[in-house]
């Protein structure tokens, strides 16, 4: 039988803050989370634990394609598996990697070997992200293979992924959203809208409750800029967040996004702002040239770019995107650690993952008073 061992420092939880408490966990799940008195008083004469510092549920990254010089858009599942313990050890302790939009073999064979890592536990599930989006929005996405929504490849996608699927990105304006939409919708399949050109009207007829999406990726990015005579998408996702509809992915390296426009989004949407990397290859590496998809990148300064100039994915972590949002935008540490863990997990349904309370995963980190990392647990079990 598994030993029951316990985990004390200040907690940030769901429930709110304990500044002295005790995690208590056995196998790879959390047994209780109490105050360090009331924890003594239930466990007379046993060895009391050390404080340790700041206890943070295990980070939740619902949007990356890799990092450490590994990539998630890979046939290699040990380069995968490489991809995604990197960011474990950094503090992301569930991530659900992201294809880019390729060659519809090449999306499909990627899919499968992100299903193989999947089953083993080695992520958190899948995003697709693409080929369904705007030409004009494409951003870091290779022009030359996005089309029109098409059925036959969701199905093949879907096929490859084995209930691994857990979310894709579409532009809603192109001709056969709406199909494929209820497609993934009717498999359980998150719909996120972005890379869109759409105005703000059709936008927002996409998101629920009158459409079927739930999520916009990486808010601001990949779409036009909020304009007080043209709100497009950032205003549909920001009102449909707002109202509980949706949530918002919100890239926080302080690249894609300026901190004020953060501190906008944390304000007008309180709980429905999901923290992400958008991590690529380059995330934890030097400067240098590396590759996204089909198209090859070029990370100056920490900033990755494709030929056209695009921005090209982050190269952070999203224990910094948490740094980030609280000493940038001036977010509340307990808005800013739930934004990187419980509203990703609701975003997607991972319901075992994203809090720390009695039954979930036991997936925790440990940072000192400026947030910097000190030891990751994922699963009942010490990375670092």
């Amino acid at each position: 039988m598994d030993r029951e061992w316990e985990l004390r420092g200040r907690i940030v939880a769901e429930a709110g803050t304990i500044d002295d408490g005790v995690v208590s966990v056995r196998g790879d799940r959390i047994v209780g989370v109490r105050g360090f008195t009331e924890w003594v008083a239930a466990q007379a004469g046993k060895v009391e634990p050390e404080f340790v510092g700041t206890v943070l549920p295990g980070l939740v990254d619902i949007h990356n394609h890799g990092g450490f010089g590994h990539r998630f858009d890979s046939v290699d599942a040990e380069e995968v598996r490489a991809a995604a313990e990197f960011h474990q050890r950094q503090g992301s302790t569930s991530v659900v990697a992201s294809v880019v939009t390729g060659a519809a073999e090449d999306m499909v064979a990627q899919t499968a070997t992100l299903r193989e890592v999947a089953d083993e536990g080695g992520i958190a599930g899948i995003h697709v992200e693409g080929p369904f989006l705007s030409e004009v929005r494409c951003g870091a996405q290779d022009p030359r293979f996005l089309v029109d929504p098409d059925p036959a490849l969701v199905e093949r996608l879907l096929a490859a992924a084995g209930g691994r699927l857990r979310v894709m990105t579409l532009a809603p304006e192109r001709r056969g959203f709406g199909t494929v939409a209820r497609m993934l919708a009717d498999h359980g399949v998150v719909v996120a809208l972005g890379h869109s050109d759409a105005e703000y009207g059709a936008f927002r007829d996409a998101l629920a409750p009158k459409g079927f999406g739930t999520l916009i990726t990486h808010l601001a990015n990949g779409m036009p800029p909020l304009h007080h005579r043209r709100p497009g998408p950032v205003a549909a996702g920001l009102v449909a967040a707002a109202e509980r509809q949706a949530f918002v992915e919100l890239i926080g390296d302080g690249v894609h996004v300026e901190s004020g426009f953060g501190a906008l989004v944390f304000a007008t949407a309180p709980g429905r702002v999901a923290l992400i990397t958008d991590a690529m290859q380059a995330a934890g590496l030097p400067d240098g040239d590396y590759r996204l998809g089909p198209q090859p990148v070029r990370v100056t300064d920490g900033v990755a770019r494709v030929p056209s100039g695009s921005i090209a994915g982050g190269t952070a972590t999203l224990l910094r995107c948490l740094r980030w949002a609280v000493r940038e935008c001036g977010v509340p540490l307990a808005a800013a650690v739930r934004a990187a863990t419980a509203t990703p997990a609701a975003a997607l349904g991972l319901t075992d993952v994203g809090d720390l309370r009695a039954g979930l995963r036991a997936d925790a980190i440990v940072v000192d008073a400026e947030l910097g990392l000190r030891r990751v647990l994922r699963h009942g079990q010490w990375l670092t």
